[in-house]
């Protein structure tokens, strides 16, 4: 059944009693809601105080790091390059059609979540974990995990170490502020080892404080270590230790008062998801529109149920989505993938339903 906001307002006005007459010059002064074809009724649009005021504004704000290969770095015109940067563009892309309309403001670590609540940025996509205390505490949520990583050891190939249990009595870099301090505590004290913490400000510090071995050991997420080890003098002199001690899953983070943005967030880095999971990329989603005949594949382009009306975005949002910043598998492939400088494998971040399973899975499109 297709049948728009204001359809129901007459129809409610006439069951009160109303005139046909006072219903129509009603419903005629109400601003039209987008139409959303449905399977079953209850469904209506809604509304986004950040949405219209990021479109009034005319760009997304977006939070990233000051500069960590892979995820957000300014290349050498300028532009920002990265997997967190893709995720601003991706939102973006769903909300003006132009991936292109993001201001990225950097956001040091101890800074990020204040920045956020200040309402300086839209979005925070500066490789954070969600934890308890962050999604209870601190008035953020999180919509989505857009990369599934663990905290390592970065050590210099020299030492012949094998294990981070080995690591007793060893100097470590830690940023501060970071969920790393956190579990690089915890890990030693479940072993019983002993170990001095060299607490900087931020991961270049730390990369300078071990590169000019101020430390024996830097601790980060896997991700970040791959990241700062591709920037040492000597990549291939250095090494991390197969250990993960703990379990950091990613992603964008906004404000807990707008959960209709929240979910505009989630539902465009999903589409990248559902988007490889269909087959789609960049090169090729303009003929699927064309010639897609699966339903899913259809819903999620726009060319049936226009379900983004639901968010207050046009019917083809996920299309602009792939189309301008591409499938899932595209955005790990050039940002840390076998296209970038890291050359992470996908790991848990392959599809749930890929040869080797990972953890990546979209809803369904309905």
């Amino acid at each position: 059944m297709i049948r728009s906001l204001a359809a129901i307002t007459v129809l409610a006005l006439a069951v009160a009693g109303c005139s046909p007459a006072k219903v129509e010059s009603k419903a005629v002064a109400v601003a039209p809601l987008p139409t959303v074809t449905t399977g079953t009724s209850g469904y209506s649009p809604a509304r986004s105080a950040t949405l219209d005021a990021v479109r009034k504004r005319g760009y997304v704000a977006c939070g990233v790091h000051p500069g960590l290969p892979g995820f957000a770095l300014p290349d050498p015109r300028g532009e920002w390059r990265g997997f967190d940067v893709d995720m601003c563009r991706a939102v973006a892309a769903a909300v003006f059609g132009d991936a292109k309309q993001v201001r990225y403001t950097t956001i040091s670590g101890d800074n990020r979540f204040g920045a956020l609540q200040r309402g300086e940025i839209d979005i925070l996509s500066r490789n954070t974990s969600v934890t308890f205390a962050r999604a209870a505490g601190l008035r953020v949520s999180f919509p989505v995990t857009t990369y599934y990583d663990g905290q390592g050891f970065l050590v210099a190939k020299a030492l012949g170490l094998n294990s981070a249990e080995e690591l007793s009595g060893a100097r470590i870099c830690v940023q501060a502020g970071t969920a790393s301090a956190g579990n690089l505590e915890d890990f030693f004290r479940v072993h019983g080892l002993k170990y001095l913490p060299v607490v900087v400000a931020s991961e270049a510090k730390a990369r300078q404080v071990y590169e000019t071995e101020g430390c024996d050991a830097f601790t980060a997420d896997i991700s970040a270590l791959a990241a700062s080890r591709s920037l040492l003098g000597n990549p291939g002199a250095h090494v991390i230790l197969p250990d993960v001690i703990s379990k950091e899953p990613l992603g964008p983070v906004v404000r807990r008062d707008d959960p209709v943005w929240a979910e505009i967030v989630r539902w465009s880095v999903l589409a990248t998801i559902l988007g490889e999971e269909l087959g789609l990329s960049s090169p090729t989603v303009t003929e699927a529109r064309e010639t897609a005949t699966d339903p899913e594949t259809r819903r999620l382009l726009g060319l049936e149920g226009d379900l983004g009306a639901l968010l207050g975005l046009k019917s083809d949002w996920a299309y602009q989505v792939i189309k301008q910043v591409g499938g899932y598998h595209e955005i790990f492939r050039r940002d840390l993938g076998e296209d970038s400088a890291l050359r992470l494998d996908r790991g848990l971040n392959a599809l749930w339903n890929a040869p080797a399973p990972g953890l990546m899975y979209a809803p369904p499109m309905r």
